[in-house]
């Protein structure tokens, strides 16, 4: 194949592959892979929002996630991050709530309200805690070993923590499929299971495709840019915590900076 392979990290790829109503068995594989959810429902998989947004209101890039509905209603949110982000986890519970409280209206009751479920898929470390690559999170007391409810879950998985070669499970052949970059590494994850083997298949026509290839481009540019400008605001914001005296591993807790950055 000439042409270089598109890469699935790519939020804008990840949807094209994932947020189409006519891959649904894809995202349903890749679905039961990460969740413990009963098999009936993924027999109905409904994309919320299947359009590619390319800007928010305030002129920032919009998050190019996938948000579907399954067959009982439950709600959930997949989306892939390349670029560490400061207040990640608060962001993630912030947007976590709104999955609930758009599901309510004035004078409705509580008992409309069903599960939701945001799956954040990282190429960067989040998760300092420990070294597992898929951390499960829940409304959980950890001292009477108790659930207060299953209404919210998170899910994080990390890609730098997963194994070259996996650990065997669908879970760590799907996230090798993301991480692929040659058409070889394809074609082995593509002998695992069916739904690995269409999802390569779309993959290659993707990147194939040139209008697509142009798409990806304009959107890796715009994401490098945003990236660029944050990363500056972040540095003018750490020059100032140094000149008035603020600790170096304060500056970077806050910014999300190395040392490197913060001294440069």
């Amino acid at each position: 194949m000439s042409n270089q392979i598109l890469s699935p990290r790519s939020d804008f790829i990840f949807k094209l592959i994932f947020g189409s109503q006519a891959n649904a068995d894809i995202l349903a594989a890749l679905l039961q892979s990460i969740l413990d959810l009963p098999e009936s429902e993924y027999d109905t998989l409904t994309i919320i929002d299947p359009h590619l947004r390319r800007e928010s209101a305030d002129g920032k890039m919009s998050i190019l996630d996938v948000k579907l509905r399954t067959k009982s209603g439950r709600i959930i949110d997949i989306e892939i991050e390349v670029s560490g982000i400061p207040e990640m986890r608060e962001r993630v519970v912030y947007y976590t709530a709104r999955m609930i409280t758009d599901q309510i209206s004035k004078g409705e009751s509580y008992s409309v309200i069903k599960k939701v479920v945001s799956i954040i898929i990282t190429d960067y470390i989040l998760i300092n805690e420990n070294e597992m690559y898929h951390n499960r999170y829940s409304l959980f007391d950890k001292m009477t070993n108790s659930e207060f409810t299953d209404i919210v879950e998170v899910d994080v998985i990390e890609l730098p923590k997963l194994a070259p070669d996996g650990d065997g499970t669908e879970l760590s052949d799907w996230m090798r499929f993301m991480k692929s970059d040659t058409e070889e590494e394809l074609s082995m994850l593509a002998q695992k299971s069916a739904p690995l083997n269409k999802a390569v298949g779309v993959l290659l026509d993707l990147s194939a495709d040139e209008q697509t290839r142009l798409l990806y481009e304009a959107h890796e540019k715009a994401r490098r840019d945003e990236v660029s400008r944050t990363r500056g605001a972040l540095k003018k914001v750490a020059k100032a915590m140094l000149i008035n005296g603020e600790p170096i591993e304060k500056i970077m807790l806050y910014t999300g900076l190395s040392q490197e950055e913060v001294d440069s």
